[in-house]
């Protein structure tokens, strides 16, 4: 099936923006349950939750160091759906808050541990774990989309499923590594255990290993020993560097000039479209002209050059990668924007600590409809196989996988994917 040239921007808009996500009664010696924080205020809860969620709470994190993060002026960025009602109809909310999602049986389950799910970028938690066609068809990295998800799967099975909404689609993961420290302190409080198993997918493993990491801000807490098991799936646990590698392709998905307005960053300054040169520094990976839209991007980058090399297919393929001005584009190039903040080497160098019992998920088949596939070595589409599975910097590793027949986003609801997911938490 053919799909014209603004089918194609879609789906990869949807792909690069998005990487850009117990049963036992032996518990690992652990705190004590806890109190909700001092530092948490809840502002709302609603009942009437799309997706088949129990419900949803809105909780501010007073903590000083919390800001209200940049959004792109073209509003690509702002709260849609559901989501838009339960951020007070506020479209560009503030980043100290964030949304508790609880699935049916989160008090009843018969599982010992709850599960607390961390999306990914440019998603919420309705898309990823509850009803992965709520975009549309190749939304899921498929044709068409099942209308359940992780959440539904999981909590069929008796676990007590919760999971987090951020703020800022593209947002801070260093800011957001300190909202699954409340949602797991939270967990704790409602249902009175010790621990929780986080499952991060894509952009969400860098918030969810942050936390645990203690990897913070300054004026962050670090982690307080409540994580039991954490499960990655294709996440960047090796950084990523897709939007340089194949950056023609990548920025007319993005570039107005072009038809993109898809909310995701973009390797280039200044690109010609339609024989127009023009400068976007809103959409950049770095900080420039006084935007910063997507640090948490920014903070996945690392380079595969050496390993596998660049797309020469594509226009102004050097320059791109390496920086500067190109037959049709000009840009810093993928050192600068890791220079500007990656977090993947400190992550490494922080490490995960062996008490938190680590396990990774990989997908192995690049066919996400629309989109030009990373083709430059194994992949699921986006992220290498390779970087999924990179067990650099955690202390215990009970378990990898790779899940064969599935793509990037179709990992947060394919049937093995689950499968797997349920046999590690069990």
């Amino acid at each position: 099936m053919r799909r014209n040239g603004r089918g194609r921007r879609r789906g990869l808009g949807w792909v690069l923006a998005g990487v850009l996500a117990l049963a036992g009664a032996a518990v690992p010696a652990g705190p004590a349950a806890a109190a909700v924080p001092a530092n948490l205020t809840l502002e709302a809860t609603y009942s009437t939750v799309a997706n088949g969620w129990d419900r949803v709470e809105r909780y501010l994190d007073t903590t000083t160091g919390f800001r209200q993060e940049q959004y792109p002026p073209d509003g690509r960025g702002d709260q849609d759906g559901q989501r838009l009602t339960f951020f007070g109809g506020v479209k560009q909310p503030f980043s100290g808050r964030f949304l508790l999602y609880s699935a049916p049986g989160w008090n009843t389950g018969s599982h010992q541990v709850p599960v607390l799910l961390v999306h990914g970028a440019n998603d919420n938690p309705d898309r990823a774990w509850a009803n992965p066609g709520e975009s549309g068809g190749y939304g899921c990295g498929s044709m068409s989309c099942p209308n359940t998800g992780l959440m539904q799967n999981l909590a069929g099975q008796g676990y007590r499923v919760f999971a987090i909404g951020f703020a800022h689609k593209q947002g801070d993961n260093l800011m957001q590594a300190q909202e699954v420290g409340d949602a797991v302190a939270l967990i704790r409080a409602k249902l009175g255990v010790p621990q929780v198993d986080v499952v991060g997918w894509s952009k969400g493993e860098m918030s969810s290993r942050a936390y645990v990491s203690s990897v913070k801000p300054s004026w962050g807490r670090p982690y307080a020993g409540d994580v039991r098991k954490l499960i990655t799936l294709g996440g960047p646990n090796g950084g990523y560097d897709y939007p340089f590698a194949h950056g023609w392709a990548h920025d007319f998905s993005i570039w107005p000039q072009c038809g993109g307005a898809v909310n995701a960053p973009s390797p280039h300054l200044r690109m010609t479209c339609y024989g127009t040169y023009t400068a976007h520094p809103e959409f950049s990976f770095t900080p420039s002209g006084g935007y910063d839209n997507y640090p948490g991007q920014r903070q996945m980058l690392a380079r595969w050059d050496s390993v596998f090399g660049i797309d020469q297919t594509q226009q102004d393929w050097y320059t791109t990668y390496y920086g500067g001005q190109g037959f049709y584009t000009d840009g810093g190039g993928i050192q600068a924007a890791i220079n500007a903040g990656s977090l993947i080497a400190p992550l490494h160098q922080a490490g995960v600590p062996s008490s938190v019992t680590a396990y990774l998920l990989a997908g192995g088949t690049p066919s996400i409809v629309g989109i030009f596939n990373e083709n430059r070595g194994p992949s699921d589409g986006v992220v290498f196989v390779a970087s999924a599975l990179d067990k650099t910097g955690y202390g215990t590793v009970g378990g990898t996988a790779l899940i064969a027949l599935a793509n990037h986003l179709q990992l947060g609801w394919d049937s093995a994917a689950s499968a797997q997911v349920a046999s590690w938490l069990n």
